[in-house]
């Protein structure tokens, strides 16, 4: 994701945080840097609408099923090579 911009918070720290943002379990001041990006960063913003959507589908329609035993390593795995693959194209962008 390019977010074509200096930033006082990095995108790929926000993302990184995006799920404890979601979840209500980010301090205050990490809530208000969080929101402060959110308005400047349309491609976190559109990151953002993204994961609360996918949260709350989740939540829905999953809510009372079993979680598959690898799916925890499977997410987390895609959630680093995300982020590896965010800090490379910030790291270009520079």
């Amino acid at each position: 994701m390019s977010c074509g911009g200096e930033h006082e918070t990095p995108c790929s720290e926000v993302l990184e945080r995006l799920y404890v943002y979601i979840d209500g379990e980010l301090a205050d001041a990490g809530c208000e840097e969080i929101r402060r990006h959110l308005d400047e960063c349309r491609p976190c913003l559109e990151e953002y609408g993204l994961e609360e959507a996918v949260k709350k589908l989740v939540a829905k329609h999953c809510g009372c099923d079993p979680v598959p035993g690898d799916l925890r390593g499977k997410v987390l795995s895609r959630i680093e090579a995300a982020r590896v693959d965010m800090q490379y194209r910030e790291g270009a962008a520079e």
